[in-house]
């Protein structure tokens, strides 16, 4: 599978989901579908190069405090949608967590990997999370042009959870979307190598270095998770996405029709 980074400097996992193939050979159309990690620090001149590139929609999946303390950029002729995938404040391993798993995270070497866990089961089976996947399918399902991104800080849990079900819809092939999801292991390769510096630098013990490694890293285990969660509650993916997502035969074939390439047959 082809990573579609995009060359901006300033934005966490930047990739463009066009390339990816999907049902029946066809490819995601290239300058439809961005997933992102957080926005903040966006220069102006990948603010200029998204708009270049054809961003109409920025649709944020952090939790409120998140979005307070660290707004999305107001970019001229975009449209900033919040919809957060979890009814819980903060962000996995951000400030919020750190304070009320600190006794954790220093003593307990798998803490953050069972939380995570956890976190991943709550995305598929709390009403809210999933309330959240329908009105982002619902809102892609009207974009007749333009890019949207789709983004939470790293860009690989929340924004991994959503990114699944879209291109599951499209056809892709479940392992070519594991491998999407995990890459961004290497993707964050230098952020998360930095950010363990820091946390050494202040002294840190290498328990809580470990949990802030697994906060910043994709694993199968978390994406088996879901799967797992879908099969032992709703038996199939197809399933869960008629059931639950609401995804009808109608919707599912307007986002093929919006965001593959046409068949050359």
């Amino acid at each position: 599978m082809t990573t579609n980074l995009l060359p901006v400097n300033s934005i966490l996992n930047p990739r463009d989901l066009g390339g990816i193939v999907g049902l029946d050979g066809r490819k995601i159309k290239t300058h439809r579908l961005i997933r992102t990690g957080t926005l903040i620090r966006m220069s102006d001149e990948d603010i200029q190069f998204l708009k270049n590139y054809g961003l109409t929609t920025i649709i944020d999946l952090r939790s409120k405090s998140e979005r307070k303390d660290h707004p999305d950029p107001q970019i001229e002729g975009v449209k900033n949608i919040s919809l957060p995938l979890s009814e819980e404040e903060g962000t996995l391993g951000g400030i919020q967590d750190l304070s009320r798993e600190d006794d954790l995270y220093h003593h307990d070497p798998h803490s953050a990997f069972k939380m995570m866990c956890d976190h991943y089961r709550d995305h598929v089976v709390k009403a809210h999370d999933q309330n959240t996947v329908r009105q982002v399918l619902s809102i892609l399902a009207e974009k007749e042009k333009g890019a949207t991104i789709f983004h939470c800080t790293e860009g690989k849990d929340r924004t991994g959870f959503v990114v699944l079900f879209v291109l599951y819809i499209l056809g892709v092939d479940l392992e070519v979307i594991r491998q999407d999801y995990l890459a961004s292991n290497s993707i964050l390769s230098h952020y998360r190598a930095e950010r363990d510096k820091k946390f050494e630098n202040t002294g840190e013990n290498l328990t809580f270095r470990s949990n802030m490694r697994i906060l910043s890293s994709a694993s199968d285990s978390f994406f088996d998770t879901v799967l797992l969660t879908i099969e032992e509650q709703y038996q199939t993916m197809d399933a869960y996405l008629k059931k639950v997502l609401d995804v009808t035969p109608e919707l599912r074939d307007r986002l093929r029709e919006l965001y593959l390439e046409k068949s050359e047959f």
